[in-house]
């Protein structure tokens, strides 16, 4: 089984539609895929619509959290989704986002980076608005060469010269409201380092004991001592080590399914879930 368990669609900020994401996902192999849109489940019923026949469709979300000043991201799978409490936190990060986006443009103006609001906003389209989109349009001007390329102290990384803080949730808290709505938790590229300040060891050694489920190791951010460190980190706290793709569409080069899940693994994230449960493809084409 090829399985990669974090993806992006238009539901936030990925160039694929939720039913191209798994119309790509099959043409590219995969088994299983997950679809884990920043904030938001805006995407699973066209995925699930348009599921072909032989892929089956995890869903979840990418969480934003932030702990002593450090942005980090939490996936959660398999959660209900109608579960209020985390619904309303999911939704009070949502509605930041545009003002947050409008400030980071307001930043850029300020350092003499001739970008505009409606630029963003077209990238945006109907997707939950953030970072990628004003380095989207960073690229359009020629200010960078590469979306990564706008992930950096310089420009919009995690303390960066045009970055504005947005209302995050506390990782701990996090994990309770995951685990209450019935999902599994897994620190995503917990290593990446390149984005900017990463959470200390004892700090993922303290969330797993709040509950953590795992850590995604095996990602595009991540360097081969990073990947060995944060193995043996998992083997020591008893946590379950994911690999995904992080794919974005062509806003990032990374593949879908470039970097995968072991089989075993997954196994175990649906085996603790109860919020809800892979959903199997029931038709469709393999074509994208």
């Amino acid at each position: 089984m090829r399985i990669d368990l974090h993806t992006h669609s238009t539901a936030s900020d990925g160039t694929d539609t939720p039913a191209e994401l798994v119309r790509n996902a099959a043409a590219a192999g995969l088994d299983v895929v997950a679809l884990t849109d920043h904030d938001s489940t805006r995407g699973h019923a066209e995925a699930i619509a348009a599921l072909p026949d032989g892929l089956t469709l995890v869903t979840g979300a990418e969480l934003s959290c932030r702990l002593d000043g450090i942005g980090l991201h939490m996936l959660a799978y398999l959660f209900d989704p109608d579960e209020p409490e985390l619904a309303r936190e999911r939704e009070l990060v949502r509605d930041d986002r545009v003002p947050r986006a409008r400030a980071m443009v307001g930043k850029l103006r300020d350092l003499g980076v001739p970008v505009e609001w409606d630029q963003v906003a077209r990238i945006a389209g109907d997707g939950s608005v953030g970072r990628p989109h004003v380095a989207s349009a960073l690229m359009e001007i020629g200010v960078v060469e590469t979306v990564s390329d706008a992930f950096t102290p310089e420009w919009l990384g995690n303390g960066g010269r045009a970055y504005v803080d947005k209302h995050e949730l506390d990782p701990f808290e996090a994990i309770r409201l995951v685990k209450a709505a019935g999902g599994v938790t897994v620190f995503a590229h917990p290593g990446a380092a390149k984005r900017g300040a990463t959470v200390p060891e004892s700090a993922i050694a303290a969330l797993a004991a709040a509950g953590l489920d795992g850590i995604e190791v095996d990602h595009m951010d991540h360097d081969e001592p990073a990947r060995a460190r944060l193995r043996g980190l998992a083997a020591d706290l008893g946590l379950l080590v994911t690999g995904s793709s992080d794919y974005h569409g062509s806003r990032k080069t990374v593949r879908l399914g470039e970097y995968t899940t072991d089989p075993e693994i997954y196994g175990e994230i649906t085996r603790r879930a109860t919020g809800a449960f892979p959903v199997p493809g029931a038709g469709g084409s393999r074509r994208p």
